[in-house]
């Protein structure tokens, strides 16, 4: 239990958020590393004062403090027993910029990213870029002393800083730090000069030598510079308050040279002899870490080169003369930014895949980063690869190749005794080897406690002693991070899988990709926090997160809340959890993360898997039952559509009937068709054409907007095709699977598997996005043993990808207007968007649809209560895409709540693909009175 004297003092003499809840302290248990501690507070301090006085306090009650960036460490060092100290709530202030000096003045809590766009309008940027740039912090770079990708032209954080503010444990005044500086804790000014000759030969003499204190940067020669000898101490000395940063200048246009090798070793021997041609990158990968091609040449390892100029044709010169002095199997200059980004992201997202070996068993950081001198790094990855034989362990390595550092994940088996015990002897046989290679344990992400614990190994007992002492000056009490660098925990304890349960839990969806394990589906999250980017682009991930800014409500905050409810300690109410149930009830599920998230968490399953068991045998929330059952609720009231439209513009009506279904009093109810879908088909003579194909009538298309699927029958005739509608009752189940409904999807499921009879495996149109992803993804996962659902799953086509496939020689209508609106979430993360972008393009529409979510995302923007976090989503994408569109731009959604969106909060009629391109055919001859043809259906 949190210690409460401790919280209270806390409260009563911080301004910022003092948290010891099981959420706050459930969320700050992990970093991205194995490890796991439990700290008993978290405070979110609003200014320096607040930090001093959080240090004060814990001094008193003899609390260790731990000070925490975005959480994205991979060694363990930002996790911890006593008080966390969040600085990304609010000590996230760019202070100053000044682009005469180059310099820009900023709080521990600013976001990379954001440094970066503030200084990017001058021609600057701040040189070391990790793959977490959109979430990383400064604070935690320089705690750390990050790199990443340009550190061949930029260096390290520590060759980018120049002075430092910061407080130390044991109290007394603020210091400023920095070479010229005269700041420094008392006993430290004669530190360096007794010990001149260990620390002139006791350290390596590589660019990535991250491993242990910086004390060479005490030396006279060198400064001294105590704020570099600082960055790098992971929180172990000092609690870094405010940083001046040196800025440089980036080049005004870049080109890419992508450069393919036989395997990873040839590509690291080909790195050193590209560095004198002043690369801004050279960074190395394997092919077993690419999920998709997406345009590498030939190879089975690729050095990703960056260069610079001046101008387009400079960058890109310079990118051509690395190829043609590359020894290398293929490769390709691509200059087009898009292409570029496209490139880049299979390089960042290598942290997550990673974690998932070809054959989806899990690897593990451990020995993620460290770093040999790039002359020796393909010999290095030779013995690396044999001794991981020897140890019957597997791993891809990847990463900075042009510094000789190196990440890769290792498939450890650390959930029994026999294989943390493996563990522990690879990690020691491993350290000796990056030592005999003349290398450093860490070369980007810091010791932590995976490595610390073997730091003699590489610089000796002397050397090891001489950081106990260091850290004593900094900090006597002891109480910055214990455990840590100095005097450190052993590599084998606090893992993080040990509390987890020791067999599979009981739940219902099949988690094909994680065994069936429950668990090991949560363990997917390593804490790479991707999810945590706030700035708009293509992808969805996390739409709730960017609207509340608040972890819990990121896709890692709901898997560690996940974890802990599996561990149940800080979380002991396993399923009935209501800190889960709070976190999760702003989870969209619109499925981002799935496709997103490195590692493919996939939230919106297990929202629904914990929904299901959170409210087994008990009453429900009003939604559930109201919008849960949607589909049977629209069968029931089609025959009084225009009673009840009528009963709803009636505002006391409309009021009650909000209440009742658990539905915000501010959002508007759909208008109910008054001919459903069905009852068009039904009466409709077809013409002659054709063979058929199955049109799936989901109920939103069915009851409440018709006009799509009537405008899809006029495409598909169009194509040669005879649209036929399979019996009535079939639903893909999503309002149950959404509502944590699992017995009631199933059962609907089975149902319509049993009515789909022998059309089971024949190409199946579906025209709402989020019902073709149920269909796809949730029906094989809830009936993993029918191997009619597979069947039936793999069947399932959008009307674009129907057309592309199997009527390729159509020609749509010219249209020849530019588009804005919105790809469906569930569409994006399931299905792709290629085959409608194509379509599109052939049609003569232009431009592109926006990213994100729309925020309405079937129930949710409906439920009490989400009126506030469904806006903000629209907000950061679509409406101001909308907002932005020249006049005569149409705007397209497929899925039927972004139409509903758009209508609600911008008074805009959007449409489906098909009922655009419907409108550009010639028109159709008037339809048969009602009654006159006979019904089509596909028939079991």
């Amino acid at each position: 239990m949190p210690a409460t004297d401790l919280v209270r003092a806390l409260a009563q003499s911080v301004h910022g958020e003092v948290e010891s809840d099981a959420t706050a302290r459930a969320l700050t248990t992990m970093d991205a590393s194995n490890y796991r501690r439990v700290p008993q507070a978290v405070v979110a301090p609003r200014d320096a004062a607040d930090v001093a006085e959080t240090l004060r306090v814990c001094r008193e009650f003899s609390t260790p403090v731990v000070a925490r960036g975005a959480g994205t460490s991979i060694a363990g060092q930002s996790t911890g027993t006593g008080v966390v100290l969040d600085f990304t709530r609010h000590m996230r202030r760019i202070v100053g910029l000044d682009p005469s000096s180059r310099t820009a003045v900023v709080q521990p809590g600013v976001v990379l990213d954001d440094l970066r766009a503030a200084a990017a309008p001058h021609g600057l940027t701040f040189g070391p870029d990790p793959s977490t740039h959109s979430r990383c912090t400064l604070g935690g770079m320089i705690g750390n002393n990050s790199c990443g990708s340009h550190s061949v032209a930029w260096g390290t954080t520590a060759d980018n800083l120049r002075s430092l503010r910061v407080l130390r444990y044991g109290g007394g005044e603020p210091l400023h730090i920095g070479r010229g500086l005269p700041d420094a804790p008392p006993g430290l000014d004669g530190f360096a000069a007794g010990h001149l000759a260990l620390l002139r030969t006791g350290f390596p003499e590589l660019p990535r030598r991250i491993s242990g204190y910086a004390l060479d940067a005490l030396l006279p020669e060198n400064g001294p510079d105590h704020a570099r000898a600082l960055c790098g101490s992971e929180g172990t000395l000092a609690v870094v308050t405010e940083a001046t940063v040196r800025l440089v200048e980036t080049p005004a246009a870049r080109a890419l040279a992508v450069l393919g090798y036989t395997d990873e070793a040839a590509a690291a021997e080909a790195a050193p002899g590209l560095l004198p041609y002043g690369p801004l990158t050279v960074e190395g990968m394997a092919a077993d870490l690419v999920r998709e091609p997406a345009g590498l040449p030939r190879g089975a390892a690729w050095l990703f080169v960056e260069t610079g100029g001046a101008t387009p044709a400079e960058a890109h010169d310079r990118a051509n003369r690395i190829l043609r002095a590359a020894d290398a199997l293929d490769g390709a200059v691509v200059a087009d930014p898009a292409g570029m980004r496209t490139l880049w992201r299979i390089r960042e997202d290598a942290a997550g895949t990673a974690t998932r070996m070809p054959d989806g068993t899990e690897a593990w950081p451990g020995w993620e980063d460290c770093a040999v001198p790039p002359a020796r790094l393909g010999p290095y990855l030779r013995d690396f690869r044999a001794l991981l034989a020897g140890h019957g362990l597997h791993g891809t390595p990847y990463g900075h190749f042009g510094d000789g550092c190196i990440h890769v994940r290792i498939d450890f088996d650390l959930l029994t005794e026999q294989g943390v015990a493996r563990f522990r002897r690879f990690s020691e046989e491993q350290a000796d080897l990056v030592v005999a290679h003349g290398g450093s344990l860490s070369g980007e992400h810091g010791d932590g406690q995976a490595r610390a614990e073997l730091l003699p190994r590489m610089y000796g007992d002397d050397m090891v002693g001489l950081f106990s002492r260091f850290k004593d000056l900094w900090d006597p009490d002891g109480g910055l991070n214990p455990g840590i660098l100095a005097r450190p925990a052993r590599l084998d304890e606090n893992l993080r899988f040990a509390v987890l349960p020791g067999r599979p839990v009981d739940v219902t969806f099949g988690y094909p990709h994680d065994g069936g394990d429950f668990s090991a589906a949560v363990r997917r999250c390593v804490g790479v926090a991707k999810c945590r980017t706030a700035t708009p682009g293509p992808d969805v991930m996390c739409p709730s997160f960017r609207a509340t800014g608040e972890e819990a409500h990121s896709t890692r905050g709901r898997a560690r809340l996940l974890h802990e409810m599996l561990a149940g300690e800080v979380i002991t109410d396993g399923w009935r959890s209501t800190e889960v149930r709070d976190a999760l009830d702003l989870c969209l599920s619109c499925k981002g993360c799935r496709t997103d998230c490195p590692v493919g968490v996939d939230m919106a399953t297990y929202k629904a898997e914990f929904l299901h068991h959170h409210y087994r045998n008990r009453l429900r929330p009003a939604a559930h039952y109201a919008m849960g059952g949607l589909p049977r609720w629209l069968r029931t009231a089609a025959p009084l559509a225009g009673v009840l439209n009528a009963l709803a513009r009636i505002g006391p009506l409309a009021a009650l009937a909000r209440r009742l279904g658990g539905i915000d009093p501010r959002r508007g109810l759909p208008v109910l068709a008054r001919r459903t879908f069905r009852a068009w088909a039904r009466t409709r003579r077809a013409p002659a054409t054709g063979e058929t194909v199955v049109l799936w009538p989901d109920t939103f298309t069915d009851h409440l907007s018709p006009e799509v699927g009537r405008a899809a029958v006029r495409v598909l005739e169009s194509a040669g095709r005879t649209p036929v509608l399979p019996a009535r009752g079939v639903c893909c189940g999503l309002t149950y699977v959404s509502t944590g409904r699992l017995d009631a999807a199933r059962a609907v499921m089975r149902r319509t598997l049993d009515l789909m009879g022998p059309a089971t495996g024949a190409p199946v149109v579906v025209l709402e996005p989020s019902c073709a992803a149920t269909l796809r993804t949730d029906l094989p996962e809830l009936l993993p043993d029918d191997p009619r659902a597979a069947a039936l799953a793999a069947s399932v086509r959008t009307l674009a990808r129907y057309l592309e496939e199997y009527a390729p020689d159509w020609t749509p209508p010219r249209l020849d207007r530019p588009v804005a609106g919105q790809t469906h979430c569930h569409q994006h993360a399931v299905l792709g968007d290629a085959a409608e972008r194509r379509l599109r393009e052939r049609a003569g529409l232009t431009g592109e649809l926006s990213g994100g979510c729309c925020g309405l995302a079937g129930n949710f923007g409906f439920e009490k209560g989400h009126w506030d976090v469904s806006v903000a989503c629209a907000e950061d994408q679509l409406l101001p895409a909308v907002r932005e569109a020249e006049p005569g731009t149409e705007l397209l959604a497929d899925g039927f709540s972004c139409r509903t969106q758009l209508d609600q909060l911008a008074g805009r009629r959007a449409r489906h693909l098909a009922e655009v391109l419907a409108e550009g055919l010639p028109p159709e001859a008037e339809e048969a009175p009602p009654g006159r043809a006979k019904r089509r259906r596909v028939r079991p």
